[in-house]
This record gives C-alpha cells, sequence and structure tokens, in this order.
C-alpha cells in the first residue's frame, strides 16, 4: 500500500461524501447527508441492494414529507444528490468516505485496502463501525492521519446523536473536519475515547446481554421482560424488542469485541444469544428472533 504523505495545510472541504454499504445504516447517512446538500456516492457489492437502499430512501423522505418536516422539493433535490455505483473506482474524488459494512474487522480492513488504491491523498476515511478499535482500522489504511470514527445511531434520519471516536494518530485536521460535517447534519455530538463499542454500546448491549440472561435463565419470557423495562423504567422499546431491531448478529459481534477486549467476565455473550444466531434468527431482517415478525403481529418466540 503506497504511503500518503502528511501534510497538515491539506485541507479538506467536504462536498462529496462516499457511503459504502447500502443498508440499513448506509441508506440512513446516505438520506441525511443529500438532504444536507452533500453530493452522495452509495456504493454496494449488489445493485439489487442499491436499489433497494434507494426504494428505502425515497420512502423514507416521503414519510418526512407527509410529517411536514421537510417539503416535496427538499425531497426531490435529495434523491437527486444521492448516485448509486457498485465500484470503489467512482469514489476517488470523494472528499469523505463512510464505511458501513459488517461488524467485522477482516472486512472492514479489506474494504479500506481496495478504497485506498484509488481515493485521493487528501481525502479522509471514516468508519461506522459501532465497536471495532479506530486506532486498528486506521493503521491498516494509507493514511491514519485521515481516519476518524464516526458512529451514526440506528435509525439514522431519526436519532439525534453521533459519537466521533479519534484514532491515536487522527490529527486535529481530521477531527475538526468530521465535527464540522456532524454538525452540518444538524446532529449532536459525543466525542469518545477509541475503548471497545465507545460509549453508547458500551452501556446499551450488556444491558441488552442481560435482558437475554433474564430470559435464558426463566426469570421472565420475552413479553414480561420487555414490558417490565417499558412501563418500569420508561424504555421506549423494550431490550429484546430493540435486540431484534439491532440484528441479533450485531448485538453478538459487540459482546464478543467488549468480551475480548475488555477481558471481564461480565461481558460473556448469553449462551441464547449465541444459539439464536447460529440458528440464524437475526431479529427482523430474517422475519425472526425474539419474536416471530412472519403475521400481521409480532409474536414471542420463547
Amino acid at each position: 500500500m503506497r504511503a500518503v504523505p502528511v501534510d497538515d495545510n491539506m485541507t479538506v472541504a467536504i462536498k462529496k461524501v462516499g457511503v459504502i454499504g447500502s443498508g440499513q445504516m448506509g441508506n440512513g447517512i446516505a438520506h441525511v447527508a443529500a438532504l444536507a446538500g452533500f453530493n452522495v456516492l452509495l456504493n454496494d457489492i449488489s445493485a439489487d441492494r442499491v436499489k433497494s437502499a434507494l426504494a428505502t430512501i425515497n420512502g423514507n423522505l416521503s414519510r418526512q414529507v407527509a410529517k411536514k418536516t421537510i417539503t416535496e422539493e427538499q425531497r426531490k433535490q435529495a434523491l437527486s444528490r444521492i448516485v448509486a455505483t457498485e465500484s470503489l473506482d467512482d469514489l476517488a474524488d470523494c472528499d469523505l468516505v463512510i464505511e458501513t459494512a459488517v461488524e467485522k474487522e477482516e472486512t472492514k480492513r479489506k474494504i479500506f485496502h481496495d478504497l485506498c488504491a484509488v481515493l485521493k491523498p487528501e481525502a479522509i476515511i471514516a468508519s461506522n463501525s459501532s465497536s471495532i478499535s479506530i486506532t486498528r482500522l486506521a493503521a491498516s489504511t494509507d493514511r491514519p492521519e485521515r481516519f476518524i470514527g464516526i458512529h451514526f445511531m440506528n435509525p439514522v434520519p431519526l436519532m439525534e446523536l453521533v459519537e466521533l471516536i479519534r484514532g491515536i494518530a487522527t490529527d486535529d485536521l481530521t477531527f475538526d473536519t468530521a465535527k464540522e460535517f456532524v454538525s452540518k447534519l444538524g446532529k449532536q455530538i459525543a466525542v469518545s475515547e477509541d475503548f471497545p463499542a465507545f460509549i453508547v454500546n458500551r452501556i446499551l448491549l450488556p444491558m441488552i446481554n442481560e435482558a437475554i440472561y433474564t430470559l435464558y435463565e426463566g426469570v421472565g419470557n420475552v413479553e414480561a421482560i420487555d414490558a417490565a423495562m417499558k412501563l418500569g423504567a420508561h424504555h421506549p422499546m423494550g431490550p429484546l424488542e430493540l435486540a431484534d431491531f439491532i440484528g441479533l448478529d450485531t448485538c453478538l459481534s459487540i459482546m464478543q469485541v467488549l468480551h475480548e477486549g475488555l477481558a471481564d467476565s461480565k461481558y460473556r455473550p448469553c449462551p441464547l444469544l449465541v444459539k439464536y444466531v447460529e440458528a440464524g434468527w437475526l431479529g427482523r431482517k430474517t422475519q425472526r428472533g425474539f419474536y416471530d415478525y412472519r403475521g400481521e403481529k409480532p409474536v414471542p418466540t420463547r
């Protein structure tokens, strides 16, 4: 991999944003970036996935029009700013590229390796990773100084918070540019140190994992656990419902990062979570998790 010369005065004005991955997070980031006036290249290896993502973005923008949070003209303008592509080569002249691939380090490292081969030297690379070391991911690129964690919350158009995570090599210009970009999206920023799972998931996922242990040990069933936290703690979603929404594979990946990274038994993934993932019951995206979503109403699976 070629080395990018470091120049502290190599300023970056963010105009064109690349988004790698057109899933739930990727299409949400493309949505808010385009709505904020940025030109967006939405990349995925599958043409069908990108087509589905564009339909999702259009549907979500239309809902915003119906709620009168944006105008019909703003919807049309936002859609016109998003261009779909199946080739990383098309991201060559982006000023900022945000990776939103699956939460597997080897997958992300491969993407960054291929991206760095085509990306202009002054461009910034960001990862939307929810748990993996930004320092370690940055070290796999040709520009660790221009690499940063920009972790959006799901669903991106609705959630106000973005976590910013500096790697050990991230320079001040990259950090300041990322802060300005996130602010232009209308989001609030929480700055996290580069520790496993950062702030939100360091707190949230152990709670979800404990709810799964509560189910596993027979303390309560799915409905009782979710009702207890919704009515007893005023959570908008129960923890098992939330786990299904996030994706049980993602929940397991984050717990594994916490368990391995912090070497504390309190982060051990619940065996029941492991079993559901092994069964392919990953939550809403596979129609079954702690609830079965194949009928008119979700039905608990335990």
